[in-house]
């Protein structure tokens, strides 16, 4: 059953705290209770609508969305206790006004008057339906009370089911071909977009579909040359490329990271990718139940600065599902312990601004006594 389990823990975790309705709307949250798989959009678009929403009324839930994101949806409204409603997006016969739309649809289903403890995502409801809610549980001056559920549910989204690990493993075999694709691509003369493009056209043929590609593909000259958007800075002979990706397939992210070199690396390059690797291995062998994420963190650090690198700027790693980066973060001040069934993405590196420069990531499921690799693409200086 499509994301049962995570409704069934959330039932339990507002009936214990006495709330028997309640409104969902982060988008995150949206795809992790429904398996909604929102179609793809570069950015705002008048078509859209308002956002989708859950309303969930005594273990019921009933998904919220424009007409012709139906088809995202699955077969959420074929299962128990689950309902999908839908209003009239895109026609010329009306103007597009979809928030407008999405309002009356929600008062339609909510239209008894509410009383007890109301749960509401406040800080990602849109203001109007926020609104509106608050008005039907005052109507008559019943005994209302709204109470906001921000991050309740992030401790459950750490731990993945088989279905969002099925789901996961899928965008990592898509990104183990974008990198094969990139690896070939690192050549004198190509540009960093040609190197992006060969990964995104192979990992789309062997999808047979769009599919969003982050995040990052930058020559080791540029002065930032620990990420960025792919330009058209040229590939020269001994150059380094940082190539990461993430891919969104079935409404979840994974993420990925190589250096690739064009020709022969020089004995610094090889020194420096050599000791990243030990880094990336160091990381994965400390992953396990009960290991602290800032311990980690720490640790591979420490490692960097006996080396005699300089020690990289951002995280450590992370964690990721429906966001592209959730906890437990790996980072100085994060002491939240692993647990089996999470996915932590390692991610260490060396940079010599405007030089040269090496990033390697690997994805790991904490399992009941250490860790199992997730990304299996080629990370070698070959």
């Amino acid at each position: 059953m499509q994301h049962q389990p995570q409704r069934e823990q959330t039932h339990e975790l507002l009936k214990a705290r006495g709330i028997e309705r309640a409104l969902f709307a982060n988008i995150a949250t949206v795809k992790w209770l429904t398996g909604f798989n929102p179609p793809i959009q570069t950015g705002p678009s008048p078509f859209l609508g308002g956002p989708p929403l859950v309303w969930y009324e005594n273990d019921h839930w009933t998904l919220m969305v424009m007409d012709w994101q139906t088809v995202n949806a699955g077969a959420f409204g074929e299962q128990e206790n689950c309902a999908l409603a839908s209003y009239t997006g895109y026609t010329v016969d009306q103007p597009l006004t979809g928030q407008v739309k999405l309002r009356a649809l929600f008062r339609e289903i909510v239209h008894t008057q509410l009383a007890g403890k109301i749960g509401i995502e406040l800080r990602d409801a849109p203001a109007d339906i926020a609104l509106s809610l608050d008005s039907l549980s005052r109507h008559e001056h019943r005994a209302a009370e709204l109470i906001p559920i921000d991050t309740w549910l992030d401790p459950f989204r750490r731990i993945k089911t088989p279905e969002e690990l099925h789901k996961m493993r899928d965008n990592f075999r898509l990104t183990d071909i974008g990198h094969a694709a990139a690896r070939y691509a690192v050549v004198v003369g190509a540009r960093e977009i040609d190197v992006w493009n060969a990964a995104h056209s192979a990992i789309e043929r062997a999808a047979g579909q769009r599919v969003p590609l982050g995040n990052d593909c930058v020559v080791g000259y540029r002065q930032k040359n620990d990420g960025g958007w792919p330009l058209a800075y040229e590939i020269r002979a001994g150059d380094s490329v940082i190539v990461d990706l993430s891919t969104i397939l079935h409404g979840y992210w994974n993420d990925s990271c190589a250096t690739y070199y064009a020709g022969e690396p020089s004995a610094k390059q090889r020194a420096m990718h050599r000791t990243t690797e030990r880094a990336l291995d160091l990381a994965i062998s400390l992953v396990k139940p009960g290991a602290v994420a800032k311990e980690i963190d720490s640790a591979v650090r420490e490692f960097m600065r006996k080396e005699g690198y300089p020690v990289y700027w951002h995280h450590t790693g992370h964690s990721l599902g429906v966001t592209s980066h959730e906890d437990p973060r790996i980072v100085p001040y994060n002491e939240m312990a692993l647990q089996p069934n999470m996915v932590i993405m390692l991610e260490p590196g060396i940079y010599f601004s405007g030089e040269t420069s090496v990033r390697l990531e690997d994805a790991v499921l904490v399992t009941n006594d250490g860790a199992e690799i997730l990304s299996r693409h080629d990370k070698s200086i070959g």
